[in-house]
């Protein structure tokens, strides 16, 4: 049976289902609120929002209080000023498109959308709609953790280079997720140094959903070993059940080439941002560990600090893979680039 719109007037457009929604090509515009849309949003969509987040919740609390024709009424006084530069929006997506259809969404994917839609529609734009809107994407997002996945995990002590390598593995052709990137966050205390604001978990979800996805088919898919939460970002339940059941390739290098490899990722950043780091996870370092990897932070020397703090992270690392099935590979001084080109030679990828 054909997917119909509840809105009327908008009987020539057709709600698609998510999985053929996703596979169109054109601008993918989410009507939502700011707030909304910072919150979580289908990857690669750009905000229209149709009101802001005060509007909405005025709209909100008029139909609790005064029922849906008040709401309405009153939504309309919103918008009703700024169809035209809506209007012009519109047009301007479609042409940067070369008149691919533009895809909204809004939240359920009823009044917000459907309205908008409407408005392409007199327009002459060809515009597509979610069924269901971005609450459809998330349930479908969810479910896919939930499917079986080839997962294979790169493991290794801190500063090993993991990222670097599974990143040489991707671009040689390995198919991979790369959990700590999309996070923004390289997974420890010192994680978030230097990166972008991490997403939120929603969000989070949302990208590696669309990562699990363009790689399905694919015989082993890649990821680091990580605890649950990378950052203030945590791994959806169902692929961290299927990550901690998943075999594991430990690379190993020396301390001396782990200690340079650290230095160059977190010495150039802000003494007082990589000590504020370290007072926080005082508690575990101990009080002698951390006294001295702080006056060594005060001092530039980069490699005695990390040499203070990497026996807390060898131990953690270690405790995360005990009574784990773990093959191991050992790097040397290889870079990520080498290293990437014997593991595909040698089969362990």
């Amino acid at each position: 049976m054909a997917l119909t719109t509840s809105c009327p007037g908008l009987a020539m457009v057709v709600p698609q289902p998510i999985e053929r929604f996703l596979q169109e090509t054109g601008p993918l515009l989410d009507v939502r609120t700011p707030a909304e849309f910072a919150q979580g949003h289908i990857p690669g969509a750009v905000n229209l929002p149709l009101f802001s987040d005060a509007e909405r919740a005025e709209v909100g609390t008029l139909y609790k209080q005064q029922g849906r024709q008040a709401a309405v009424l009153h939504g309309l006084a919103v918008v009703g000023p700024r169809l035209k530069g809506l209007a012009a929006d519109l047009a301007a997506c479609s042409a940067e498109a070369e008149g691919a259809p533009l895809r909204l969404t809004c939240w359920r994917g009823g009044m917000r959308s459907g309205n908008v839609a409407l408005l392409a529609e007199s327009l002459e734009l060809p515009v597509r709609l979610l069924h269901g809107g971005y609450k459809s994407f998330r349930r479908w997002a969810l479910e896919l953790f939930e499917r079986p996945w080839p997962l294979r995990l790169l493991g290794g002590r801190t500063g090993c280079g993991k990222t670097e390598l599974l990143l040489a593995l991707q671009q040689r052709g390995a198919a991979v997720v790369d959990l700590e990137g999309l996070a923004n966050h390289r997974g420890s205390s010192f994680g978030g140094l230097g990166l972008p604001q991490q997403p939120s978990t929603e969000h989070y979800e949302n990208q590696l959903a669309m990562a699990l996805q363009a790689l399905e088919g694919a015989a082993a898919i890649w990821l680091e070993a990580e605890s649950a939460m990378v950052g203030r970002c945590r791994i959806p339940a169902g692929l961290w059940r299927q990550m901690k059941a998943a075999p594991v390739l430990e690379v190993q290098r020396p301390l001396e080439q782990r200690l340079d490899h650290l230095v160059a990722v977190y010495g150039q950043h802000d003494p007082e941002a990589v000590a504020e780091a370290t007072r926080r996870i005082a508690k575990r370092l101990g009080p002698q560990r951390t006294a001295v990897a702080l006056e060594a932070i005060a001092n530039g020397e980069a490699a005695e600090a990390c040499r203070q703090m990497l026996d807390y992270y060898d131990r953690c690392y270690d405790h995360d893979l005990s009574g784990r099935g773990v093959a191991s590979v050992e790097l040397g001084e290889q870079s990520a680039e080498q290293a990437a080109v014997r593991l595909l030679a040698d089969g362990l990828i």
